[in-house]
């Protein structure tokens, strides 16, 4: 089985690495690739308020030094459920808008399941762009969606 983990670093995210250890990963049969997306800095401005290159180039860092974080952060999480196993375990930062990327990956890795968590926004959070909702929605394989408990 191929499980694709999606996370953005959030107590959501972790429940749902939780959810998968308990669940879903079986150590000696299953591969496991652990993402996080992130959206380009977009120019908010132009003269006279235009904000250097540099400035977008070190955002642009900044968000990719974040979910290289997230991922590593998740990996561990990962690993420490399951000591003394060799884990089919990668890791991959996606460049984009998260739903879609998701997708994408998913599609291209041919994954089995897509393992994400939910905010639990409600209606009006979908309406703004939930990423577990565009991913249950167009994903090419299962999804299991994971709510954090609110103990």
């Amino acid at each position: 089985m191929r499980v694709l983990i999606a996370t953005d670093g959030s107590d959501y995210s972790k429940a749902a690495i939780a959810e998968s250890c308990r669940f879903v990963i079986q150590p000696d049969s299953t591969e496991i690739k652990v993402v996080s997306a992130f959206e380009d800095a977009i120019p908010l401005a132009a003269e006279p308020f235009a904000i250097s290159a540099e400035y977008y180039q070190k955002m642009d860092d900044a968000l990719h030094d974040q979910a290289n974080a997230f991922i590593s952060e998740a990996a561990a999480d990962i690993r420490t459920h399951f000591p003394g196993k060799d884990l089919k375990l990668t890791t991959e930062i996606l460049r984009g808008s998260p739903d879609q990327q998701i997708i994408e990956k998913a599609k291209e890795w041919n994954a089995d399941l897509i393992v994400v968590g939910s905010h639990g926004r409600g209606f009006w959070g979908r309406m703004l762009g939930s990423v577990s909702d565009g991913v249950v929605h167009h994903a090419p394989c299962s999804v299991l969606v994971v709510r954090k408990s609110s103990s």
